[in-house]
């Protein structure tokens, strides 16, 4: 299977720059597992749903994973955090004119330092120095890691609009951005009709906007993300189950924990990294349903979503979203669709 085979054309003028002033304003196209589609609104979900269903959440909490820094020589660099190591190190991207060099320190305020460790694949190690801790010095002056397709730096709103209202694990650099359209009302809206919640962790990293080079997929090489699917999740999958329910993935995120977590057959309880990619022809063994935002062409979280709904199905679903004009991407619109049916 071809990467352009996931190619569509998008106006950029349909990439949302800026979240809507509600979070459940957002509109919401439901395609069923015929593949039919219908126009509806964020805010109606609960009304699409069933007491017997089951909502599984991510609830990474994005990190303000955007540094600005400057050499000894006065060269600009532009890091973003990958993943926290423990201690003060972290691993990270980062943008310059020059590759950076091994035991070079870096300046990202007038009290807080960065040394450059050994490289590791795309990445850089570097051990932060200043005062409190790295969490401490990332709430203190990073900034909020907007996507690369939002042309614009981050503002105060994006510190509480680039976080789902259940965020509650650090660790993430990009939102899980199916999320973004609940509030605290429609969540009280889903628990008055006796919808259960459940939640994972993936904290999603800056990989999940690395374009896929190879046109051959099978050769692309998917990054790893560290998760977790407690056992209180396995048992609210099997309680679904039994009541007869469906379970519901709110983003690409939770398909893949639970997906990664029923590899042997059954879900079970999983912590660590997954690297798991889904393409077309996939077999799917927990998830019933999918809550997701559109996606960019060619990436592999489009690929998932083909898998999930038919590839046809859900390339005829984005052309009618753009004639539609839907608002694309991490502040745009949603999709609720079901597992294609032959």
């Amino acid at each position: 299977m071809k990467r352009s085979d996931f190619h569509y054309e998008l106006p950029e003028s349909l990439i949302a720059q800026h979240p809507l002033p509600e979070r459940a304003a957002s509109r919401l196209l439901v395609m069923d597992g015929a593949g039919g589609l219908e126009d509806r609104m964020f805010a109606e979900l609960p009304d699409l749903l069933d007491s017997e269903d089951l909502l599984v959440f991510n609830d990474t909490r994005v990190i303000p994973a955007r540094l600005f820094a400057r050499k000894a020589s006065g060269g600009r660099v532009e890091i973003l955090v990958e993943r926290l190591l423990g201690g003060r190190d972290i691993l990270a991207q980062a943008r310059a004119s020059k590759p950076l060099r091994e035991g070079s320190v870096l300046s990202l305020a007038t009290d807080v330092e960065a040394r450059v460790g050994r490289r590791e694949g795309p990445f850089y190690r570097l051990s932060l120095r200043g005062p409190g801790n790295v969490m401490e010095i990332l709430e203190r002056i990073g900034h909020v890691p907007l996507p690369p397709y939002i042309g614009r730096r981050d503002e105060p709103l994006d510190r509480n609009r680039y976080q789902t209202v259940y965020a509650q694990r650090r660790g993430a650099v990009a939102a899980p951005t199916a999320g973004l359209h609940f509030d605290e009302a429609l969540l009280e809206r889903l628990r008055g009709r006796g919808i259960r919640t459940a939640f994972v962790t993936l904290h999603v990293g800056a990989g999940t906007f690395q374009p896929v080079r190879e046109e051959d997929i099978s050769r692309h090489r998917m990054h790893e993300e560290y998760m977790e699917v407690p056992r209180a999740v396995c048992e609210e999958v099997e309680a679904a189950r039994r009541r007869g329910g469906r379970v519901i993935a709110v983003g690409t995120t939770v398909v893949r924990c639970l997906e990664t977590a029923a590899r042997s057959g059954k879900l079970a309880p999983f912590s660590g990294n997954t690297g798991i990619f889904i393409t077309p022809g996939y077999a799917f063994a927990c998830v019933d349903a999918l809550v997701t935002n559109f996606h960019m062409p060619e990436s592999t979280l489009l690929m998932l979503v083909c898998a999930f709904g038919g590839m046809d199905r859900v390339l005829r679903a984005y052309r009618h979203a753009v004639e539609e004009k839907y608002r694309f991407f991490s502040y745009g619109d949603a999709m609720f669709l079901h597992r294609r049916r032959p």
